[in-house]
């Protein structure tokens, strides 16, 4: 079994500023909560407006509901709508919540082994820098230039507000004003009202709640290295700072996932994807340009998982029962073949032996992630 890293010193850093940052706010927050910055307001405003598409009418909240982990709501289909009616992206879209927390792409030193980025490719470094993707994705909000979305800021209600925030100058230069705009969406989604850790689990770790029988047996499965063996990549101690456990090491696997024949990307016309359903998607392996690394995708967090379905880079996976059927027998047969046989994981998965009720078990301890246990009625 390859030993994966448990953090690294940025993302210990990050984490332990998020705790305190916690600690301080409460719980979750509204964009009236003075607890807010101007800065973070801004970037929540933003995060909910319908006008900065081309045609207008999608949010980035319409992808990422706050209700659902910040996930799309649509469960339908394995990836999200466009903007644009008949338009679809390639990729299921991932998470929003705790994403404050990945660190840039980086190569570990010790293991040889990438971690961090933002996608599920890790081909950006920042929230920033992930945020000034949709609104010009064509398959996304589909703006046509950076000066589109300048217009559309300068006549936003809450305009007067990136003058308070940035200057007198915020929204002259459409470049500025971009970079602006992903600046403040960056640090709403730092806030805890994003990343609350506020789930049984959290509770559980604080001695505030206890876990019922099956979900025990589930976590003793989740740990267990002859078993789930799911800690060697989502690890679920606390932090040596006692921050709380992100259940994900940033790392990247290729786990074997087939292709998914729901995926309306693959019949998208020629101009928007060239391959048509021959179309396959190397993940890491496009990024660092290195053939050892295709079929790659970054390890996501666990938090919130039972309720941000479909699963997968590609949706291909619509319940979190299939997904640990998946893990435990994949190399017995049955399943379909794997979109990118290079480079997968046949240490850690695959066989793992685990009965129906095992996998029951295991599902409920995940369920113990969701946050917003105790408003929830848990």
């Amino acid at each position: 079994m390859k030993q994966r890293p448990f953090s690294s010193t940025a993302v210990a850093a990050i984490l332990l500023a998020a705790h305190l940052m916690a600690a301080c706010n409460g719980s979750q927050s509204t964009d009236a909560d003075p607890t807010f910055t101007d800065k973070e307001r801004l970037g929540k405003l933003l995060f909910f407006d319908t006008t900065l598409s081309t045609p207008p009418g999608q949010a980035c909240s319409d992808c990422h509901d706050p209700s659902l982990a910040f996930t799309d709501p649509d469960k339908e289909l394995p990836v999200s709508r466009g903007a644009r009616p008949g338009l679809y992206g390639n990729r299921n879209d991932m998470p929003v919540a705790y994403s404050a927390f990945v660190p840039p792409l980086h190569r570990d030193p010790d293991e040889g082994i990438w971690v961090g980025g933002f996608f599920w490719d890790g081909r950006v470094n920042t929230l920033a820098e992930q945020a000034q993707g949709p609104p010009l994705n064509p398959l996304e909000m589909a703006n046509p230039d950076v000066a589109t979305v300048a217009v559309k800021l300068r006549a936003a209600d809450y305009a007067a507000l990136f003058t308070k925030v940035y200057g007198p100058n915020a929204l002259a230069d459409p470049e500025l004003a971009y970079a602006n705009m992903a600046d403040a969406l960056e640090a709403y989604q730092k806030t805890p009202e994003v990343s609350p850790f506020n789930s049984k689990y959290d509770l559980f770790l604080r001695g505030e709640a206890e876990l019922s029988e099956q979900e025990s047996r589930g976590l003793a499965i989740f740990v267990a290295e002859n078993k789930g063996n799911c800690a060697a990549c989502h690890p679920h101690r606390p932090a040596e700072d006692g921050s709380p456990p992100l259940f994900t090491d940033f790392t990247y696997d290729n786990l074997g996932v087939p292709r998914s024949p729901e995926n309306p990307f693959y019949s998208l016309p020629p101009e928007l994807n060239p391959d048509g359903f021959a179309f396959v998607d190397l993940g890491l392996g496009t990024t660092v340009d290195d053939p050892a690394e295709n079929g790659k995708f970054r390890v996501p967090t666990l938090r919130n998982v039972a309720i941000t379905g479909p699963y997968m880079h590609n949706g291909v996976f619509k319940t979190l029962f299939q997904v640990v059927a998946f893990y435990n027998s994949r190399d017995l047969g049955g399943w379909p073949d794997p979109e990118v046989a290079a480079n997968v994981n046949d240490e850690e998965l695959g066989n793992l032996g685990l009965s129906n009720q095992e996998i029951e078990d295991l599902v409920a301890f995940l369920e113990t992630l969701t946050d917003d246990w105790e408003t929830s009625g848990g």
